[in-house]
């Protein structure tokens, strides 16, 4: 391509591409007038293949190349015949099994974080606004979906600059975006319904209301138009307009007066105003000049400005710290309120105390015994004090034995969240397990839908056949009618005649019956066949993990419908049988 002349293009694409050849002869030119002992500078073959490598690598890197593999279906050259084995074998060759191995335990598809996030935000909308970070956004995206359960951690990898998904995994994703869009969609549209509908429930609410009051207005004016007092209402009206005309004369002299005050006071307002403005032109000039005086200052202020927000940010610190005491010290202002109001209350108390005491000194003589019996009291108290401070020393001894079961608790806690560690493993495995039941089993389903369509046909064919057997029917009992009339009408020769080809045709109609009943056989037999099929894949699906009860329903309901066909085609036969034997019984009386 590059040494074309017929296309300028191809030679200048290909103009600074070099081949091997080339670059050999250069290296040959180069280093002929050389020593032996520099022939590092030579490019030996080991190293053309290696910048040709180099190349070809920067060329995929920058590309997304596409490989065509052709291979032979057969070796006879015949159309519609593929030899799986010479097909298997030239994908083996060819390297295709091995890529195809290779992409699927590698990770083919990759997205930009930009790109990624761009076009997943709708299945985590939250995630995705959550960091300025692309990458960042499409981690918590990938979380989201982990914990939703669409896709597991073995399914993608996150790069430096994409995000790398194992083959197939991209088509998932977009079919979870489709319904996404879908159920929102949906949500729209039944927002738009419910508001149209509510316009229009609103409109024939209104147009109701009109329609009232309409009425309402017409059985009034029915009503009043022969009401005598209305008819004097209506010549009167005319003449009550001459008082009227004076009424709106004067209204109209107090509207223009006081459209005149009006008026006389927006004048003065427009003349105070003219005044404030051109008192402000003459400030906006002295403002003027004091900014092209300030200008100089501007730099001056501005590093005090720096110096003083350094001050301002010591400032910060300091009334950080201070705020820090201020609160240590509103905490100890609280405590020594709340000492003081102890203090206070003690005081009373005692006050309390002292009054009684006087009145305890006054009644001395008298309260001796009341003395005794408070100091019985106060040892009976003491005696209390002590048992309290036995109990609080055995108390201290239970929360010990309380603190030492705790730290068993915690050792059988953490032995448990290793056993749980296994069991989440376990679990693991079992799920990998249920995953390959589940394929197996999509696979059984695909294969009753085949089973499914296949029964369909044969139900088609056997529609047919009785289409095919009522129009048999109609033309035997046209046949019968002919030969009826035949018989009645004609007694010679040609009656014989007729009778003979009557008879030509019931053979030919036994013939076709006859064929019939074989297409019916065939029929019953392909049926057969079908039934032992859906019977052996409901045992296939009894050994992958039982049918689901939709499954069940819907095997119950085939039963019943191959029971209905197998009823209906048993009729068919003997309605067969006997037309046959009515027909043997009419030829020998022909």
């Amino acid at each position: 391509m590059k040494a074309s002349k017929g296309n300028d293009l191809l030679v200048e694409i290909w103009q600074d591409y070099t081949t091997q050849e080339e670059a050999a002869a250069k290296a040959k030119d180069g280093g002929g007038g050389k020593k032996k002992g520099k022939s590092g500078s030579f490019m030996t073959v080991s190293m053309l293949y290696r910048e040709s490598l180099n190349n070809l690598m920067n060329m995929l890197n920058k590309t997304h190349p596409h490989f065509i593999r052709c291979i032979i279906p057969n070796e006879k050259k015949a159309s519609g015949v593929i030899d799986a084995a010479l097909v298997l074998n030239q994908l083996t060759c060819n390297g295709v099994l091995e890529g195809i191995r290779i992409c699927r335990k590698g990770f083919p598809n990759r997205t930009l974080h930009p790109d990624f996030v761009q076009r997943y935000a709708i299945l985590a909308a939250k995630e995705s606004k959550s960091d300025d970070d692309k990458k960042k956004c499409a981690e918590a995206i990938m979380s989201k979906l982990i914990n939703d359960g669409a896709i597991t951690e073995e399914m993608f990898r996150i790069g430096l600059t994409k995000v790398f998904f194992k083959a197939g995994v991209l088509a998932h994703l977009e079919d979870l975006r489709d319904e996404k869009l879908a159920i929102i969609m949906t949500g729209f549209q039944a927002q738009i319904r419910w508001y149209l509908g509510l316009a229009e429930r609103k409109r024939r609410t209104e147009q109701r209301a009109g329609l009232l009051i309409v009425q309402r207005n017409v059985r009034s004016w029915c009503t009043l138009r022969t009401w005598d007092w209305f008819k004097l209402y209506g010549k009167v009206k005319p003449m009550l307009k001459a008082g009227k005309e004076a009424e709106e004369l004067e209204k109209i002299n107090d509207k223009v007066k006081q459209l005149e005050e009006s008026l006389a006071r927006e004048e003065k307002l427009r003349k105070e105003l003219e005044d404030s403005s051109t008192k402000l032109l003459e400030e906006k000039n002295s403002l003027f000049t004091n900014l092209e005086g300030t200008k100089g200052q501007l730099s001056e202020a501005e590093e005090r400005l720096a110096k003083l927000q350094a001050l301002k940010g010591d400032a910060d610190k300091q009334l950080a710290e201070l705020n820090d005491r201020l609160a240590d010290q509103e905490d100890r202002n609280r405590a020594k309120k709340k000492v003081e109001a102890e203090v206070e209350s003690l005081k009373k108390q005692i006050q309390d105390l002292e009054m009684s005491l006087r009145k305890a000194e006054s009644e001395k003589q008298s309260k001796d015994h009341q003395i005794r019996s408070l100091q019985d009291e106060m040892q009976q108290q003491d005696e209390a004090i002590a048992k309290l401070n036995k109990e609080k020393k055995h108390q201290e001894e239970i929360n010990r034995k309380l603190m030492e079961d705790l730290q068993s608790e915690e050792d059988k806690s953490n032995h448990t969240n290793k056993v749980k560690a296994k069991l989440e493993q376990t679990l693991d495995d079992l799920e990998d397990g249920l995953e390959r039941e589940k394929r197996a089993r999509a696979d059984l389903d695909k294969q009753k839908r085949k089973t499914e369509g296949e029964l369909k046909i044969a139900q088609e064919n056997i529609d047919e056949a009785s289409r095919q057997r009522h129009d048999l029917e109609n033309n035997l009992k046209k046949k019968e009618s002919e030969l009826h009339t035949i018989s009645s009408r004609l007694e010679d020769e040609q009656l014989q005649r007729q009778i003979k080809e009557g008879q030509s045709r019931i053979s030919e109609l036994e013939e076709e019956l006859e064929n019939e009943r074989q297409s019916r056989a065939k029929a019953d037999r392909a049926k057969s066949d079908l039934q032992r099929e859906l019977e052996e894949l409901g045992e296939r699906l009894d050994e992958q993990g039982g049918a689901t009860a939709a499954q069940v329903e819907v095997n119950k309901k085939r039963e019943a419908e191959l029971a209905k066909l197998r009823r209906d085609l048993e009729e068919a036969n003997m309605n067969h049988e006997n037309q046959l034997g009515g027909l043997r019984k009419n030829i020998p009386m022909l």
